[in-house]
């Protein structure tokens, strides 16, 4: 009886270790085939995902590049229009200057005039000057039938520049004080200074150092840098009083025995556009 009781005992106790044991495989089978799908769903996910992330960088690139490039559009578009509002302004810049330049012209014409009210005179304008002969002569656009005759003095808005040469009947040739012809009609001049009055002629220009030298000085002591020149009248081929400049040095002359007074001209001599022609003394009743 005990043989067959332990029998059974031992059944049961490999019923209990069998259930167990299938029990333990199933739960571990439903673990693994869920790891599995998990795997699977891993595997699949990640390629995905890298290939998004592929298309993705590109896709950013271009839109970064077309933001960019709109950037781009509206600021050429903002300098394109800031570039035409300054060539306005320019422009608009130009006309102011010129036409103030010609309000002092005529302003400092009308004050020649106010000091040459003794003298009759005559405004003309340049219509030619040679690039060979530019210190030398110029052509104005009045001649014999505007009264205009040889060894006229002829002032700039500043002051003397020359005398005419050669008269035509609409035209005139005028040689500048600044001319290197040695033999042309030299300017008396008077030099006023603080003690006294000095008296002399234009005949030469040094075109280096853009100065006119007065030769053949009075009363050399007098004069000193700053004194002011202008044409003494004396010989009566010209009138008095025509301002021509001021001194800047006086040394002396080659030979020793004189005086060399050098000036620089009132009158831009490089820029000269208009003229006055100072004809003579008016008749008197």
């Amino acid at each position: 009886m005990k043989r067959a009781h332990s029998g059974k005992n031992r059944k049961k106790r490999l019923m209990v270790i069998l259930i167990v044991m299938v029990i333990a495989i199933s739960v571990m089978a439903n673990q693994a085939k869920e790891n599995g799908v998990e795997s699977m769903r891993s595997v699949v996910k990640d390629p995905i995902g890298a290939v998004n992330k592929v298309i993705a960088v590109p896709k950013k690139w271009v839109s970064d590049r077309k933001y960019s490039v709109s950037n781009l559009f509206d600021t050429y578009e903002e300098n394109r229009k800031l570039e035409e509002e300054v060539a306005r302004y320019d422009e608009m810049k130009r006309k102011v200057t010129s036409q103030s330049q010609e309000i002092e012209r005529l302003e400092e014409e009308v004050q020649l005039k106010k000091r040459l009210t003794s003298y009759r005179t005559l405004a003309a304008t340049v219509i030619a000057r040679s690039p060979n002969a530019w210190q030398n002569t110029l052509m104005v656009d009045k001649g014999s039938q505007d009264g205009v005759t040889k060894n006229m003095a002829v002032m700039s808005q500043k002051g003397l520049i020359g005398r005419v040469r050669k008269v035509k009947e609409q035209s005139c040739e005028i040689e500048l004080v600044t001319s290197d012809n040695r033999s042309s009609n030299h300017f008396p001049i008077k030099i006023s200074a603080e003690d006294g009055e000095s008296f002399g002629i234009l005949t030469m220009y040094d075109e280096k150092k853009k100065q006119l030298i007065a030769t053949q000085i009075t009363k050399e002591k007098n004069i000193k840098k700053g004194d002011v020149v202008r044409t003494s009248g004396l010989g009566r081929n010209s009138p008095a009083g025509i301002p021509i400049g001021t001194i800047v040095q006086v040394k002396p002359s080659r030979n020793g025995i004189d005086l060399e007074v050098y000036i620089a001209p009132y009158a831009q001599m490089a820029d000269v556009s208009f003229v006055t022609i100072i004809q003579d003394m008016p008749d008197k009743d």
